[in-house]
């Protein structure tokens, strides 16, 4: 369950970040931003629902831990986004579907085994 959440997670976050990008012509660094925390309520609710199934009362205590792990994956995501794209100069939305590859390893890794441990 949590590669498909991974990977809406990760479509919504592409699809969030080319509008911001395309359509209101927002630099593909603060785009990226926007969409990460976009991305991060979608997958906390998927999360927390279908994927580790939690029953913990501490719902706060839960989200500030999902959200530590995604501000952590959203620098990773962002500081890589600034080294393929304008050190390497890459393609940007080439870069944003790899580097969301390495974003969801890192999530799943972190929610498994800190947030949603049971």
């Amino acid at each position: 369950m949590f590669i498909i959440f991974g990977v809406l997670t990760t479509i919504v976050n592409i699809f969030a970040y080319v509008f911001f990008v395309e359509f209101f012509e927002i630099n593909y660094l603060i785009s990226n931003i926007i969409a990460w925390f976009i991305s991060i309520v979608f997958a906390y609710i998927t999360n927390r629902k279908w994927v580790f199934e939690s029953k913990s009362k501490k719902i706060l205590n839960e989200f500030i831990l999902f959200l530590s792990g995604r501000i952590s994956s959203g620098i990773i995501d962002s500081l890589l986004m600034f080294i393929s794209v304008d050190i390497f100069v890459f393609n940007d939305l080439i870069s944003k579907i790899v580097i969301g590859i390495i974003v969801v390893i890192f999530n799943y890794i972190f929610s498994k085994f800190i947030v949603f441990k049971k």
